[in-house]
């Protein structure tokens, strides 16, 4: 792999300044060293073929998803919604409170390992189809592209005067960007605000924080898929500096063969190039022109490739042109290019014991996550001592503690539960044993726990509570302490 460039060291020599009346002059010239080089802006050439339907199939999935789930409703709320400040997660069925994180975790832990399968396997295919940063600049390139044109096209309004007709097309992408810029925070904020209420709340100037979060993830998306695009994936993303501890030998990269396309140069389709010691490449730069983040892969594979294959597609169109085979530039993994392996050969060896590995983690993983899921008790419970009055004698010769039970409703329904102790001897429940709870609800209980003077030594006494739903809805049980006075 390519080690990274740096910012290039620019030199600028200054001409020797004659010296004043009664002053001194030099003979060497004098330099000012520029440490950083602004960056250039790179206007992508569009083409078509298969990883460039591929990467649209993907731009189409993901923002289907991302615009549509949060205006799809389950009953009577929103399907997908992260309330926060209710502190309830809401996932199709599912009703999900703080405590169950260790979900998220899950979850978090099933993509870090996806993410090292899908890399060692084909390298960055997360960053060439599916990135937000990769769909979103995609996306913003094409209302580019419509708008000012072709790449010859942008590059001549780019360099030239200000005229009227470059005010219109720079106006009305900017408001093109700007549109679904606002959209997508507005979409994104929608996740975490029920997103009929915040429309409502934002065409009616209401609801400061609201306003500000959609305009701050506006601005963010508008920024980096409109101007910065390629440097977020180049100098931002951590995972263009580590992909390469996941990378070996046997995985399928953008690959130039290098021993049948150089050396490189023109010719005429008439001519022999073979006869004339030339490689199949012609040197046309296409694809240069097309790669999004301006590398040249024929110097080999660079840390800033993010394997969208685009150049394939236009490699593989140059040759269809010229009559030559296609391949030259191709998914491949480094030691099929070095030994010419069939692609049969090279699939094989893809399918090595670090994928296999990774494989069965990930799919213990996902039956692990979706069988806790499946048999989580619908309801959860938290157990606090009320510390105002940790022990007292109350009429009839009993000893009392106090408890604050949060019962949380995990269900679409309204639930009624039945508490209950044990772990002492004469042990009662002297408040109310049969709680109310409305549908994703949670709701404080206080309980009282009584049992005969004297009947336990002083000290800290283990107890069980024990929560139960009527109707079958599973039963928890939390641990705590009884306290005897000395």
């Amino acid at each position: 792999m390519k080690p990274p460039s740096g910012p290039a060291r620019k030199v600028i020599p200054i001409t020797p300044v004659a010296a004043a009346p009664g002053g001194t002059s030099t003979d060497a010239a004098a330099e000012v060293v520029s440490l950083y080089e602004a960056q250039k802006k790179i206007y992508p050439r569009s083409i078509s073929g298969t990883f460039a339907r591929w990467r649209w199939a993907m731009v189409a999935l993901t923002q289907l998803v991302f615009y549509v789930v949060p205006w799809l409703q389950w009953g009577e709320r929103q399907m997908v919604l992260f309330d926060l400040g209710a502190r309830r997660f809401y996932l199709f069925g599912f009703v999900l409170y703080p405590q169950d994180f260790i979900y998220l975790t899950g979850l978090l832990i099933i993509s870090a390992m996806s993410l090292f399968l899908f890399t060692t396997v084909a390298g960055r295919l997360w960053c060439g189809f599916a990135c937000p940063q990769t769909v979103y600049t995609e996306m913003f390139m094409w209302i580019e592209h419509k708008v000012e044109g072709e790449r010859s096209a942008r590059l001549r309004l780019d360099a030239g005067g200000w005229t009227w007709e470059k005010v219109r097309k720079k106006s009305v992408k900017q408001f093109l960007w700007i549109s679904v810029a606002l959209w997508t925070g507005f979409t994104f904020v929608g996740y975490f605000v029920p997103i009929r209420a915040l429309g409502a709340e934002l065409l009616a100037l209401q609801g400061s924080w609201q306003i500000f979060w959609v305009f701050f993830y506006g601005f963010a998306t508008y920024g980096n898929a409109g101007y910065m695009r390629e440097q977020v994936c180049k100098y931002m993303c951590p995972y263009a500096r580590f992909q390469s501890a996941m990378f070996d030998k046997d995985t399928l990269v953008v690959s130039y063969d290098l021993a049948r396309g150089e050396p490189r140069g023109p010719r005429s389709k008439t001519v022999d190039h073979k006869a004339k010691g030339l490689g199949d490449c012609i040197d046309c730069t296409l694809c240069v022109q097309v790669c999004p983040v301006g590398i040249d892969i024929r110097n080999g594979l660079q840390y800033e490739c993010i394997g969208c294959g685009l150049c394939v597609d236009a490699c593989n169109t140059v040759m269809d042109k010229v009559h030559y085979p296609r391949g030259l530039i191709r998914y491949a993994t480094e030691n099929a290019v070095a030994a010419r392996w069939s692609g049969a050969q090279m699939l094989r060896r893809v399918l090595r014991p670090r994928v296999l590995i990774y494989s069965a983690i990930l799919l213990a993983l996902c039956v692990g996550l979706t069988a806790s899921l499946a048999l989580r008790t619908a309801f959860k419970v938290d157990v606090v001592r009320d510390r105002a009055a940790l022990s007292r004698i109350v009429a009839g010769g009993q000893l009392e503690n106090i408890y604050r039970l949060q019962i949380m409703n995990a269900t679409e329904a309204g639930q009624r539960y039945r508490i209950g102790a044990h772990g002492l001897d004469g042990l009662t429940v002297a408040s109310e044993a049969e709680v109310d709870i409305g549908a994703a609800e949670s709701r404080w209980v206080a309980v009282r726990l009584q049992i005969p003077y004297g009947s336990a030594p002083p000290g800290s006494h283990p107890v069980q509570f024990e929560i139960e739903a009527l109707g079958g809805g599973g039963h928890v049980t939390e641990k705590s302490v009884f306290l005897v006075p000395r």
